[in-house]
């Protein structure tokens, strides 16, 4: 996904190539420290302690959850099994309990310099609707260019403004959401149908990602070992994970008739895969010292300055 953002939105947000090393470098950083902070929070923030939410309306307030045994709150492993009830299966740990687990660790983390429970909370909920928030925004400008280039790729000229094909990426994401995820779900959480292909896809996309950059070092007669080794893996594993969901004997979406969608995208997605790396293999040999042609040049998105005179007024 990020090599689809990189490409679609920073790529336009950057005056030149040069911005893109640090902004990608410092994306990365971001990203990874992100990651560590919900691992974090969804671990030891968790074992920080247990609160259970007391009273209705804006009077509500949280309180320590009480050992029954012991007559204090539930902290470390008591507190991590309360919460992640493995006992119920791992396949009833919903949307919403993941989402809670973090804004509780986090909120914990956040109580350790003194910040109220209630705030915490209220401030790790704002942060997660805001990431989902800008996925929307980014998810929608990222379907809106697709569209645009398909459009124009296949001369459907409507299409081709902005604002006839943001109204197509929101009007389709909306339907998709608005869909029953099964037969016991109410309508709204459609998006929860293709969510199982996203891990793989995701990490799919990574592996073609790879080989762009493998074929443009190649090009230019650069060492390319440090990224061919990781497009291998991440051209195989995510493919093979995919391929175990789809065929595996007990939960295979090839068995399942609830799960049709989800076998069918597998397919398309897996003979995608293999289509790329085929017309991979097949420029391969004739690829190593042949540059792409050359675009040509930008115009400048902001006038020079004009160099001053010897003989100016003061």
């Amino acid at each position: 996904i990020h090599c689809l953002v990189s490409s679609g939105t920073s790529s336009k947000q950057v005056e030149s190539e040069l911005d893109a090393q640090y902004v990608g470098y410092g994306a990365m950083l971001l990203e990874g420290g992100l990651a560590v902070i919900v691992i974090l929070a969804c671990c030891a923030g968790v074992g920080m302690g247990d609160f259970s939410r007391v009273g209705t309306g804006a009077a509500y307030q949280y309180e320590p959850t009480i050992d029954a045994a012991s007559g204090t709150q539930l902290t470390g492993v008591a507190a991590w099994e309360t919460r992640y009830n493995a006992s119920k299966g791992w396949g009833t740990f919903g949307l919403k309990e993941k989402i809670g687990a973090f804004i509780q660790g986090g909120a914990n983390f956040l109580g350790a310099i003194g910040i109220p429970m209630k705030l915490g909370i209220s401030i790790i909920a704002v942060l997660v609707a805001s990431f989902a928030a800008t996925t929307l925004d980014t998810a929608t400008r990222l379907q809106r260019y697709v569209i645009q280039e398909l459009a124009a790729t296949i001369h459907i000229k409507p299409l081709t403004n902005k604002y006839a094909a943001t109204g197509l990426a929101v009007f389709l994401g909306g339907m998709v959401a608005m869909l029953p995820r099964d037969a016991t779900s109410g309508p709204g959480s459609g998006g929860l149908i293709l969510w199982p292909l996203f891990g793989a896809t995701n990490q799919l996309l990574a592996g073609l990602a790879f080989m762009v950059i493998v074929f443009y070092l190649r090009r230019r007669n650069k060492p390319i070992i440090f990224a061919l080794v990781p497009m291998i893996v991440m051209l195989i594993m995510p493919a093979w994970a995919m391929l175990w969901n789809m065929f595996n004997s007990k939960s295979g979406w090839a068995y399942s008739a609830d799960d049709w969608h989800l076998f069918l995208f597998g397919l398309i997605v897996i003979a995608l895969q293999v289509w790329m790396m085929i017309e991979g293999l097949l420029v391969w040999s004739k690829s190593k010292g042949h540059l792409e042609q050359q675009l040509p040049e930008l115009p400048r998105t902001r006038p020079t300055v004009a160099a001053a005179s010897s003989g100016g007024s003061n």
